[in-house]
Parts: C-alpha cells; structure tokens; sequence
C-alpha cells in the first residue's frame, strides 16, 4: 500500500533547498509572498482568517515549505488521494495518487528552485511514497505554472473551458497535467 507523508524522513534536501513539513509557525512566512499581487494573481488574496485556516490539520497535513538558507521561499501542497474505482476494488485505489500545488516569492522566480522543488516531491512521491500518478491543474492563462509542469515531464492530459473563476471574477479555461510513475521512472529514475 503506498505511503504517507508521515512515513518521510523530514527534511528533504536538493542542491540548494530545504522541503520540511509546514508548521503553525511558518503562516506569517507564508502570508508574507502569498499576499503579493503575483502570486495572489492566481490563488488569490489571503482570507481574513488565513492563521486560522494554515493551522487547521487538514491543511498543515498536506503542506511543505520550501526552505532558501533557512529562509522560507515558497510552499508546495501534495495532497495524497484516492483514484476513482468501482466499491469492489476500492481499496486497490486508496492513497495511489497526489495532487500537488506551488507558490514561490516573486523575488525567488526565475531561479530553478521551484522546478528543483517539485522534482524533489515527485522523487519523493513516486520513490518515497510508492504513488502510481501525481496531478497539478493551473489557469491556463498562467504560463510560468505550465511550463513548471512540463519542464518536470508533465504532460498536458485536459484542457477546461471556462472552468474555473480566477481571482479577477472571471472565468478562465484551465489546464490539468500528470505524471505516472512509470513515465518518471523511465525519464528521471
């Protein structure tokens, strides 16, 4: 049965990064890049209550920091879920796939470190946790996400038309990436 995030030895280590589990201290850290207009762009603005909302289990449960010199960059969501299957293989489909999502200070863009971050949670994903596919979605008017994606071998599965309502109020086409394990095996294994 594939794995948690739990069963990680944290922290995980790249060329020039830090990924640690988020903790309740790590919100203002947060606060501090996501309230910015270019990343607020695309998940928009930070809710009134966003200290209650990072410290909610559910959602430190799923989220990483990304660590510069010991100074947070960006976080990453890999939210481990169940694939779709009928009642009497459901348990073959419990916790075999991750979605994952990104954030990075506007000032860090540019640099590698999230391609460096998000090949270090897809090692992790597919090495790590045993996952069999991992999935991110973004707008498609969003460039620098897509292009992260491909660039970490991603491939472009679907194209949404107007499925999603951006921050601005309007609804935007979307774009939804995967990854198999044995497609990342096969290219970075």
């Amino acid at each position: 049965m594939p794995g948690q995030l739990d069963d990680i030895a944290w922290p995980l280590s790249t060329q020039r990064l830090t990924l640690r589990r988020a903790t309740t201290d790590d919100a203002d850290a947060v606060l501090s890049y996501r309230r910015l207009p270019p990343v607020a762009e695309w998940i928009g603005p930070p809710p009134e209550d966003f200290h209650t909302r990072f410290a909610a289990p559910e959602r430190l449960d799923v989220l990483l920091v990304i660590e510069r010199a010991g100074v947070v960059i960006g976080d990453l969501m890999v939210k481990i879920e169940d694939a779709w299957a009928p009642a009497t293989l459901a348990e073959q489909a419990q916790g075999v796939q991750a979605e994952l999502g990104w954030s990075l200070r506007p000032d860090e863009t540019g640099k590698g470190y999230a391609t460096e971050a998000v090949e270090a949670v897809l090692r992790m994903c597919f090495e790590g946790l045993g996952l069999r596919r991992v999935v991110a979605g973004c707008f498609a008017a969003n460039t620098a996400s897509y292009r992260l994606m491909e660039r970490v071998g991603m491939r472009r599965e679907a194209q949404t038309l107007q499925d999603a309502l951006h921050p601005s109020g309007r609804w935007m086409d979307g774009y939804t990436y995967a990854l198999l394990a044995e497609e990342w095996r096969a290219s970075f294994a």
